[in-house]
């Protein structure tokens, strides 16, 4: 009898316990539905910090390749196109910032705007990335361990060529997760949709510092690594991985100078890549200025030393725009002043006088 009544207690003590658990359960994953409604009704966000994973590039984490695909993915176009820039902290500086007027242009473009949808900005430091956060959707945050990128790299130097090679890298992962790429630096102004001017049968095209007239001329075409439109395949992934491992064979060139010498190899060929220059009539710079302003896509603060520089130019190439596009229809009179602050830097840098000579040095 004593036996029966332990046993009946001990069945009647774990059928409790049991209520007990299921209550508790039911009472949290209530109260946590309560929590996230309210979260959401309110609007209410955590710090990014603590949402927020960045990218140690030298060993991608399962968390952060699925933030980046998570963002890649968001602002894809429906097959799978990107448009990519970077961005550090000095070139979103808010009292001088190229990433101002990298985002206006889109804005006072020729229905240019619906492109910012697409626009994935990757930011090389943190503040960049809370610079970013503050201005546009779609933003991630990519460091180097040991590198500080937040400072203006002057051209060729140390920190200079570590970013340039960093991007080639990254692109070349963005490749492998099937995504194609329109990269763009964000000192290149947008006046109106490219797509339509790139060659539907090329794996990789890249806008020119000088264009021959010829779109397959690969003796004379200079490329520009600042703009470039990439399709993900396995060409163009094979020539990522070449061009990223030609920078031991030329460890004081940068990705560009690089590209121009291996745009010759014979291993382009064995893997088939389909390489076209674009035009700059669609796709011009201060190197070499696109003349029709009712044809011009893109316009690149290239042959250009310093920020400063750019961002002043910069803001006369945005008040031309706009004044075009304040003319009557018909009227074609609106050219692009010549760059100021640029001309004079980029000669001061080279050394060269007024009528482009080499100026002797005397010391």
């Amino acid at each position: 009898m004593q036996r029966c009544y332990f046993s009946e207690f001990k069945s009647s003590t774990l059928l409790h316990r049991a209520r007990i658990a299921t209550l508790f359960f039911i009472s949290f994953v209530f109260s946590y539905v309560l929590f996230s409604s309210a979260l959401d009704s309110c609007q209410i966000r955590f710090p990014e910090y603590l949402v927020s994973s960045s990218l140690s590039f030298d060993s991608l984490s399962v968390r952060a390749e699925t933030t980046l695909e998570t963002v890649l993915k968001e602002a894809s176009m429906n097959d799978n196109t990107v448009i990519l820039t970077t961005l550090n902290e000095a070139w979103a500086n808010p009292d001088n910032s190229i990433l101002d007027l990298f985002l206006a242009s889109f804005r006072f473009g020729n229905q240019t705007s619906k492109l910012l949808n697409h626009l994935v900005i990757i930011a090389l430091d943190q503040n960049a990335f809370a610079s970013c956060k503050r201005v546009h959707t779609h933003c991630f945050a990519l460091t180097t361990d040991g590198v500080d990128f937040s400072h203006e790299a002057y051209f060729m130097t140390p920190n200079y060529l570590k970013m340039m090679w960093q991007r080639i890298d990254f692109l070349r992962s963005v490749l492998e997760m099937g995504y194609n790429f329109l990269f763009t630096d964000a000192d290149v102004m947008w006046f109106r949709d490219p797509f339509p001017h790139f060659y539907p049968d090329a794996d990789f095209q890249i806008a020119c510092d000088h264009y021959s007239g010829n779109s397959t001329d690969v003796e004379t075409n200079i490329p520009n690594g600042g703009f470039s439109f990439v399709r993900s395949n396995v060409r163009s992934i094979e020539f990522y991985k070449y061009w990223y491992s030609s920078r031991v064979i030329y460890p004081d060139l940068h990705d560009q100078d690089v590209l121009n010498n291996i745009k010759y190899d014979s291993i382009l060929t064995d893997i088939n890549l389909k390489l076209r220059f674009l035009d700059t009539t669609y796709f011009g710079g201060f190197c070499e200025p696109s003349k029709d302003l009712n044809k011009v896509c893109t316009m690149h603060a290239n042959c250009c030393v310093g920020l400063e520089n750019k961002v002043h130019d910069l803001r006369i190439m945005l008040q031309d725009w706009n004044n075009f596009m304040a003319l009557p229809n018909g009227m074609e009179s609106q050219t692009w002043r010549d760059p100021k602050n640029c001309s004079l830097a980029l000669r001061r840098h080279l050394d060269l006088s007024e009528d482009g000579m080499k100026v002797e040095t005397i010391t």
